[in-house]
């Protein structure tokens, strides 16, 4: 299994992030953007106050692409991207990067995930995944942000959370459950947990912070093209985003507020030992055979 070595993509100094592809890269994605990373540098890249340089290192870990273990504590921030891939499949790709968010969130290194992101990583500290009870879930949809919301000081300097934000949503995967000690912060009428976090340095959310609507509408005709969703979900899909325009300043500012707010004394809450045997048992099979993530929390500290 390929460890790949940091390819930077942006500064050599300052707070370095890791970026987790879970996905490659779309035709449409390369020839406009020149592919998902630069999308993702885009939307989280900056706005860290301080006037502080920052690099971004991309890892294509759907192709087996990880960190290095010697690597892994010189990242301020980890961000997991979405992927075509089921989070609660057997992919061994998919076992190692369980094993790495959890080791990662055993160092207490923050970690954003983003629609399989945000399954992956709920699976990875103990929740439960599966199919959306509802269906696909495609276009710009509205999250409400639960009432008594507790997670304010997870986002830095924003200033104000409002009642509800919109956000480009394209899944049909769910979280079912919250990992131990995790707490849900926003939901919609289709998706019960929209967004949610562990401690202070753990943050998943489903929808697509990163996207703009041209590349949704363009994965929806992908979709469509494709037969992996009808012409008439697609139809729908499209009549969203020409109602309405997704929240994105709102979402990046929240997700680089949470990467980037200053650091201070991290809460860990590390669900115990006993829940979700099964992946208590990918991990030790992971151990097993590969002791890179192992060794993340000696070299770390």
């Amino acid at each position: 299994m390929t460890v790949a070595a940091a390819a930077a993509s942006g500064g050599v100094g300052g707070r370095r992030y890791a970026l987790l592809l879970a996905l490659n890269d779309s035709e449409y994605a390369r020839k406009v953007y020149g592919g998902y990373g630069n999308v993702f540098v885009s939307a989280l890249g900056g706005g860290g106050g301080g006037g502080e340089e920052e690099r971004w290192d991309c890892f294509r870990v759907i192709d087996g692409e990880f960190p290095a273990a010697e690597e892994v504590g010189r990242y301020e921030g980890f961000v997991v991207s979405g992927s075509p891939h089921d989070a609660y499949g057997d992919e061994r790709w998919i076992l190692r990067l369980c094993s790495l968010l959890r080791a990662l969130h055993a160092m207490g290194k923050r970690i954003l995930g983003i629609c399989f992101g945000h399954q992956v990583l709920c699976r990875a500290l103990g929740g439960r995944i599966g199919k959306a009870r509802s269906g696909w879930n495609i276009g710009v949809k509205k999250m409400t942000f639960v009432r008594d919301f507790e997670g304010s000081k997870l986002f830095g300097d924003l200033k104000e959370i409002p009642q509800s934000a919109s956000i480009i949503e394209v899944h049909q995967d769910e979280v079912l459950e919250v990992p131990p000690m995790g707490r849900v912060l926003a939901y919609s009428d289709k998706t019960p947990v929209e967004m949610f976090a562990v401690g202070d340095n753990v943050l998943g959310i489903q929808g697509h912070p990163e996207y703009t609507s041209d590349i949704l509408l363009n994965l929806i005709d992908r979709l469509v093209n494709n037969n992996t969703i009808t012409s008439g979900i697609g139809e729908e899909a499209r009549r969203t985003v020409e109602a309405s325009e997704p929240d994105r300043r709102f979402w990046t500012g929240l997700c680089k507020g949470f990467l980037k707010r200053p650091t201070a004394a991290t809460t860990v809450d590390m669900p115990p030992r006993e829940v979700a045997p099964e992946m208590m048992s990918c991990s030790h099979i992971i151990a097993e055979e590969d002791d890179t993530f192992v060794r993340c929390l000696s070299l770390a500290n």
